[in-house]
């Protein structure tokens, strides 16, 4: 065997075992995309028949449309180490950064988190709460909000969008919402949506009448978006079936004020649900944390942009921005 032949093997062995640990990352981070998913899931088992096909024999294969597919399969290993890349960088967007100028509030009493001067953190070992300094809370659409508007404080995805595309629609944002005084109506709505507004500095949770309190907002000049409801007046209203860990987040109304809690490991579903029932969060919505979809950044008092999640997916086109 040559040494041409040699590095071939010891090539397909490496990218064989590179796209099986990618699959794998991908799937147990949950990073689901269905269409991602099939893709990494074919490269990944190319890669195996194309390395038992050549354990087997390259020389055995007489059928020139089998030579030329195996050609084909070889080229698409030169693949697998940007998709490694890109999986990595989905997993490694799955850990929140750690926020040093929190206030450690492990031993404070609940009714002391509350807002302060400027945007305030509170850590309480569990999760980190966000007080924004703000006057308004807009939903932004298509273009992302850049980080040298210094009006904003906070900015995160917001609502969910039916299908995952690189183009932006209106209708493709989940329920009716609002962007700056413009009511938009959207033909997909759950059940368990809450719709959260904010118009003239006043924030609302409905659970009832959601378009119409969003078409209020609108005609107020205000925004708002739809969400699933986790909290509604004190009492757990929906429950998520998430076996495996993961940092959640949650736009919620905590001591009367509007903040942002995130948690600050990964952790199960059921106990992020139980610090927010232990903080005595009033009114809570899901804002979705996965990988890509997790981006989110905020303003210290300090005036400098800290970054928590800064992996952007092209086809997210929906934002959450408190301003000052």
């Amino acid at each position: 065997m040559n040494m041409k032949k040699r590095l071939s093997g010891i090539w397909l062995m490496a990218m064989a075992l590179l796209s099986l640990g990618a699959f794998t990352a991908f799937f147990v981070a949950q990073m689901w995309l269905n269409l991602l998913f099939a893709v990494y899931l074919s490269l990944a088992i190319i890669q195996v028949v194309t390395l038992i096909v050549y354990l087997w024999g390259t020389e055995k294969l007489r059928f020139r449309p089998l030579i030329l597919l195996y050609r084909l399969c070889y080229a698409t290993s030169f693949l697998v180490i940007p998709t490694f890349v890109f999986i990595f960088m989905g997993l490694i967007s799955q850990y929140h950064v750690k926020i040093p100028e929190s206030i450690d509030a492990t031993n404070m009493p609940v009714t002391d988190i509350v807002p302060g001067d400027g945007t305030v953190i509170y850590n309480t070992g569990t999760v980190y709460v966000f007080f924004p300094e703000y006057t308004s809370i807009d939903l932004e659409c298509e273009h992302r909000p850049s980080k040298s508007d210094d009006t904003i404080t906070w900015c995160s995805g917001a609502a969910f969008q039916h299908t995952v595309s690189l183009s932006f629609t209106q209708e493709n944002i989940e329920g009716d919402h609002a962007s700056k005084g413009s009511f938009y109506e959207s033909p997909y709505e759950k059940n368990a949506y809450v719709a959260f507004t904010c118009a003239n500095g006043e924030f609302s949770f409905e659970s009832d009448n959601r378009s119409e309190a969003i078409r209020k907002a609108a005609d107020a000049g205000g925004s708002g978006f739809m969400q699933f409801g986790l909290i509604r007046d004190g009492e757990t209203v929906m429950n998520f079936d998430r076996p495996r860990a993961r940092c959640y987040r949650t736009l919620a109304e905590l001591n009367g004020a509007i903040c942002i809690i995130d948690s600050v490991n990964m952790m199960h579903f059921d106990d992020f649900m139980k610090e927010l029932e232990r903080l005595g969060v009033t009114n809570a919505i899901y804002m979705d944390m996965g990988a890509g979809w997790n981006y989110s950044w905020y303003r210290n008092t300090a005036g400098k942009v800290v970054t928590l999640f800064g992996l952007p997916v092209p086809w997210s086109h929906n934002w959450m921005v408190f301003r000052k």
